[in-house]
């Protein structure tokens, strides 16, 4: 998803970007990062936009502010919605791909979707998972021609941050808000709390809507260790593979 159909003029020229993340922590719905660009010429005035870290928001003016920069035409933004049965396939695969993997191709994925559409990135600012130095050079390896910076908390520290946590939160937290539930069974509800899993209200959800045979509703990161505890009231599976030895290519 992409904010601008057409190339703005500005975008040709030295441009400033930042990724921040929402979603990271909970053990329902998707993982949302979310980019927001502009002309490095246009830094000063991003900085007067009352653009913050997203966590310090009420959500009444997370929603104004990214309605504003979404109407802003010297702003440009991008996300990357990861739906839990990917985060939870992943991290299950006999090589197993981890979160902070898979938050580094997120991340790296939107530069590319970025720099493919012509916009001239010359710096990134990325809120870090990990060691920051070590993602700063994984990102400079792949993009040589752009300066990051890579920190901790920067979305309280560069404006162009802030604004992409703001584009990553409503994002996701519409995402939530919408989801519809595939599941046909009795009684499912969608009073499933803030999604963390030190949430009673998320894990009393979790324990009325597992199932002894297909586990959880799809909006359920089944990966999480969270998961865990329910599995014992689930019926065992054994694949034939697994009783004659056989192996799959």
């Amino acid at each position: 998803m992409e904010s601008k159909s057409t190339l703005p003029d500005w975008a040709s020229k030295p441009c400033i970007m930042g990724i921040d993340e929402a979603g990271r922590g909970p053990v329902l719905g998707p993982m949302v990062y979310g980019c927001l660009y502009c002309a490095r010429s246009y830094e000063k005035t991003l900085s007067t936009l009352n653009f913050a870290d997203s966590k310090t928001l009420k959500e009444e003016k997370r929603e104004n502010l990214f309605e504003n920069l979404k109407a802003n035409e010297l702003l440009g933004w991008a996300v990357d919605v990861i739906d839990p049965r990917e985060l939870s396939a992943k991290m299950l695969k006999k090589i197993k791909i981890n979160l902070n993997e898979i938050s580094h191709d997120s991340a790296s994925g939107l530069v590319t979707r970025v720099l493919n559409m012509g916009v001239f990135l010359t710096e990134v600012y990325v809120d870090t998972v990990g060691d920051p130095e070590k993602y700063r050079i994984k990102l400079s390896e792949r993009f040589p021609s752009i300066k990051f910076v890579v920190a901790k908390k920067a979305d309280s520290l560069y404006p162009v941050v802030s604004g992409a946590s703001i584009v990553a939160k409503v994002t996701r937290d519409r995402a939530l808000r919408d989801w519809v539930l595939d599941e046909t069974a009795e009684n499912m509800t969608r009073n499933f709390g803030s999604g963390y899993p030190g949430d009673p209200e998320t894990k009393a959800w979790l324990q009325q809507h597992q199932h002894s045979v297909f586990g959880f509703p799809t909006l359920v990161r089944f990966s999480w260790g969270t998961c865990t505890a329910y599995s014992k009231n689930m019926v065992e599976v054994v694949w034939e593979s697994d009783k004659s030895g056989g192996r799959w290519f």
